[in-house]
């Protein structure tokens, strides 16, 4: 489709909030003459602070991305950066028109979508990058080839815990923050897993994963949901899986904390403990005879190498996708199972909950202490024997494909 001598024609959808570092990067780090932005697709572009940027370098913007096309124009790649609602409608648009798709992180809100849209891949044979940055990390993939290699051992438990405070201007920058569904009735399931934290629950899946281009599966799943912010959804998360070999997975994490932690995992192996961010900046496995392995913070990469990498393919076809829609299938499964667990999240009690007015945020006290005692014993927090906490029913996810199934309680 692309000439090697001809720039790479994008379409960038939504150029407010994180889009906008999408196009600082289109912008200011690619060589002259590698890419080319076709147009901006956003209703609200006038309102977007890059958008005087835009009319000075003359590109096009369009309300929707069916009106790029109808115009008659065509795209080798579409960066989507939507919100979550959109990701799928969006992509296949763009797949139906001939297009390459990056879509950032979660792959979706619905997994019935998300395999049709898998099939459309299929059938027009263009490619979907779901943009979780970890997956296209050096560090990370260097870690999943070892782990591939079983050079730990079989994989027993994995954790992870990520404290990360939120407050009004988060969940107010926008209509659809914390919330079920939108106004016209479409999927959200806004939440840490699936938004913020999404990144660290599909990390988990994913270094398990066969291949490079694979991820393991959740088998079944329990959740403890929880919130403090007065919000549809929840604001926090505690949640078990095991996958189909019987490998426990561990996730923790809340908006509301007292203070910011993490992302921090422990991953355990027949043979070794693998440890990030606990003592150290660097991914760090300790062998039982005592042997070291270093791999780099997988912060050390460029946070938007995924946009470099989608360029690269378009150039060269052969170039394997990381981390398409089937290695984050998962991640979005994970998301519904939660939902399915805890059917109505609970509200923290208001012993905890306290205002913080000069942050402007919702936070629970002593929540930090409970989720990171949990973390260190692989426990959940009714298992730590607190009177406010509530475990979800387990639900099993083995061939799971269809959110919401006959046991979700659609509010």
């Amino acid at each position: 489709m692309n000439s090697k001598n001809e720039p790479v024609k994008i379409v960038m959808v939504s150029i407010g909030g994180y889009g906008y570092y999408y196009l600082r990067v289109i912008f200011d780090e690619f060589p002259r003459g590698e890419v080319e932005v076709a147009a901006v697709v956003d209703p609200f572009a006038e309102s977007c602070r890059i958008y005087p940027e835009i009319q000075k370098r003359k590109i096009p913007a369009y309300k929707d991305l069916e009106s790029f096309y109808a115009d008659g124009h065509k795209a080798d790649l579409v960066i989507i950066s939507s919100p979550i609602q959109f990701h799928i409608p969006q992509t296949c648009t763009a797949l139906k028109n001939g297009s390459h798709v990056l879509c950032d992180k979660p792959l979706g809100t619905s997994i019935q979508e998300a395999d049709e849209m898998i099939s459309l891949s299929e059938e027009t044979g263009r490619w979907i990058m779901i943009g979780y940055q970890w997956s296209f990390s050096q560090s990370i993939l260097d870690l999943k080839k070892d782990i591939i290699d079983q050079v730990f051992g079989k994989p027993i438990r994995l954790k992870t815990i990520c404290l990360w405070p939120r407050g009004d201007d988060y969940y107010h920058r926008n209509n659809w923050a914390g919330k079920l569904k939108d106004e016209e009735g479409r999927w959200i399931l806004d939440s840490p897993v699936n938004n913020a934290m999404a990144h660290y629950v599909h990390n988990q899946f994913y270094v398990l994963g066969k291949k490079i281009n694979t991820s393991a599966y959740p088998d079944e799943l329990t959740a403890e949901l929880y919130r403090a912010t007065p919000i549809e959804n929840y604001d926090t998360a505690a949640i078990r899986i095991k996958t189909p070999e019987n490998v426990e997975i561990l996730f923790y994490g809340s908006h509301v904390s007292e203070v910011e932690k993490g992302p921090m995992f422990q991953f355990e192996f027949e043979n070794a403990m693998i440890s990030f961010a606990e003592l150290h900046d660097d991914i760090i496995a300790v062998f039982m005879d005592g042997r070291t392995k270093r791999y780099p913070s997988p912060f050390a990469d460029h946070q938007f190498k995924k946009t470099f990498e989608a360029v690269k393919k378009v150039r060269d076809p052969g170039i394997p996708v990381v981390c398409g829609p089937e290695a984050s299938r998962p991640q979005l499964i994970c998301t519904h199972g939660a939902q399915e667990s805890v059917p109505d999240v609970q509200s923290l009690p208001e012993r905890m909950t306290v205002r913080n007015e000069k942050e402007q945020r919702w936070m629970a006290k002593g929540l930090d202490t409970v989720l990171f005692e949990c973390y260190q014993k692989g426990i959940l927090p009714s298992e730590a024997g607190y009177s406010w906490a509530v475990k979800g029913k387990t639900v099993q996810l083995r061939d799971y494909k269809r959110f919401p199934s006959i046991n979700f309680k659609d509010r």
